[in-house]
C-alpha cells in the first residue's frame, strides 16, 4: 500500500462520524470515479494493532445506488496501491458472509505475504491484449482450440 497519497486524493478526506480523520492511506474519502460515480472509500493499512483490518492492508468502496464496478474497483486499487501490488477480492465462506452496506465491495494485501498467484495462462492470453468485446474473446479461444 503506498506510504503517501497523491496531493489530488488528500484533498478528497472527509470526515466521518466515528472514524478519525486519519493520515497517510488511512481515512476516509470521497471521490469522482472513472464512470462518475461518487465514491466512498474507507482505507487502512493495517499496521495499528487496534484496527479490526490489523495486519491486513484494506480498502471498502461504495456507490449510493448499485455495487461498485470493474473499473471503478481498478480505479481504487490504483490510487492506493503500486501498479505491481497484487490486491483480491474476498469471497469468503457463506457462514463468515457480512453484508453492513447493500453497496460496498473490499480489495485486500496482507501486510507481510505476497498473494498466490495463478499461472497467467489460467487467467488469459497475455500476448493477446484486451479484446474489444466477448465475440472477439470467443473466436479467439475457438482459435486457440479451447472451444
Amino acid at each position: 500500500m503506498r506510504k503517501s497519497l497523491t496531493p489530488e486524493l488528500e484533498t478528497k478526506r472527509v470526515q466521518l462520524p466515528g472514524y478519525e480523520i486519519g493520515s497517510g492511506p488511512n481515512g476516509a474519502f470521497v471521490v469522482q470515479g472513472p464512470t462518475g460515480a461518487t465514491l466512498r472509500i474507507i482505507a487502512d493499512d493495517g499496521t495499528d494493532p487496534t484496527s479490526a483490518a490489523f495486519g491486513f492492508e484494506h480498502v471498502s468502496v461504495s456507490v449510493s445506488h448499485r455495487d461498485p464496478n470493474w473499473r471503478e474497483m481498478a480505479f481504487v486499487k490504483r490510487l492506493f496501491w503500486e501498479n505491481e501490488e497484487a490486491v483480491y477480492q474476498l469471497h469468503p465462506p457463506e457462514s463468515q458472509w457480512v453484508n453492513n452496506h447493500p453497496h460496498v465491495l473490499h480489495l485486500w494485501r496482507h501486510v507481510s505475504r505476497d498473494i498466490p498467484l495463478p499461472p497467467m495462462i489460467a487467467i488469459g492470453f497475455q500476448e493477446d491484449g484486451t479484446y474489444a468485446n466477448r465475440d472477439e474473446a470467443y473466436r479467439a479461444a475457438v482459435k486457440r482450440g479451447l472451444l
